[in-house]
């Protein structure tokens, strides 16, 4: 019966044969996870060979569910340094405690970012203190240290119009850091016949929350218990779409007051599981000397001396 069904069948041709799999190559972990992509990261960290071991930064922007991360890295040879980040978790410490994910908290970051590598690196470069939405960049000194520059990485994320992304970028632009870009992809750029043409009024209102603003008025005129329901945190802290431009100017300034504010010992977590600061203990750790032969020898004595003084006391004592 086995041999009248292989009769029946057709030419089949052999693709992937005993050669194919001798030579197949498994491609990196990173790439077979969908994580990192190589063709863009081998351009970004590579140096010109006649500036040896300089450093090549990259502003690398990722987004989680909840949570906005800005990192400066610097590629070694056998992993990234980071140099410093900020994260939008952190804006809770500039009054910002809801909408963690959207441009304005983008923007935050970005910002937040910037001014803590700037007091790392001594660098006085205050960037674009006045927030108006126009295309921004800083500008070297006469004398003195340049601005810091870094090469924006954004990984496997689409750089759409608008893109959350742009909002870091213009945040770490604004906050005094050197982020080679352009206004073709910043909220409101469109493009007519060939040429881009930015919208500065739309990107400064993206900035502030006033996308957000609008829908909370729209939502709550709509539909008053939808508006409640998804805004119950706003809700609760009286916060609606008229305070929010406020907000977000008060956190600025205070960003740019303080950029590495320390973590308050009250200060809960996402799970609020957090009840106070971590008590930490001071540990040592000694490293153990080599004993020579001799002091071996000696030390066991000592103790074949102590076991037969008890052996003694003891037989002595029954």
């Amino acid at each position: 019966m086995g041999s009248l069904y292989l009769n029946k069948m057709g030419f089949v041709k052999v693709i992937k044969n005993k050669a194919y799999f001798k030579r197949y190559q498994v491609k990196f972990r990173r790439r077979r996870e969908c994580k990192t992509d190589y063709y863009a990261r081998q351009r970004l960290i590579v140096q010109d060979k006649n500036k040896y071991k300089t450093p090549k930064y990259r502003l690398v922007v990722r987004f989680t569910n909840r949570d906005v991360i800005a990192q400066i890295i610097a590629a070694d040879l056998t992993h990234d340094v980071v140099l410093a980040s900020a994260y939008s978790h952190e804006l809770n410490r500039y009054g910002i405690k809801y909408g963690l994910t959207n441009y304005a908290a983008a923007y935050c970051t970005g910002l937040l970012l910037a001014r803590r590598v700037n007091k790392k690196f001594n660098l006085e470069y205050e960037g674009s203190v006045e927030v108006s939405g126009e295309d921004f960049h800083v500008e070297a000194a006469d004398e003195g240290a340049k601005p810091f520059k870094a090469l924006l990485d954004v990984g496997l994320k689409r750089t759409t119009t608008g893109s959350r992304l742009f909002g870091v970028v213009k945040g770490a632009c604004d906050g005094g850091l050197d982020v080679p870009h352009n206004d073709h992809r910043f909220p409101g750029s469109k493009r007519e016949g060939g040429e881009w043409s930015a919208d500065p009024e739309t990107h400064r209102k993206y900035i502030f929350g006033g996308h957000v603003a609008d829908f909370m008025k729209q939502l709550k005129e709509d539909d008053e218990e939808a508006y409640n329901r998804q805004f119950s945190r706003f809700v609760a802290s009286g916060i609606d779409g008229d305070k929010l431009e406020a907000l977000y100017t008060k956190a600025h300034a205070a960003i740019r007051a303080d950029p590495v504010k320390k973590r308050e010992d009250k200060e809960l977590g996402y799970f609020l599981a957090r009840t106070g600061k971590k008590d930490t203990e001071k540990k040592s750790w000694r490293k153990q000397t080599k004993i020579s032969r001799g002091t071996r020898r000696h030390n066991v004595l000592n103790k074949l001396r102590y076991r037969k003084f008890k052996l003694a006391e003891a037989q002595a004592s029954a």
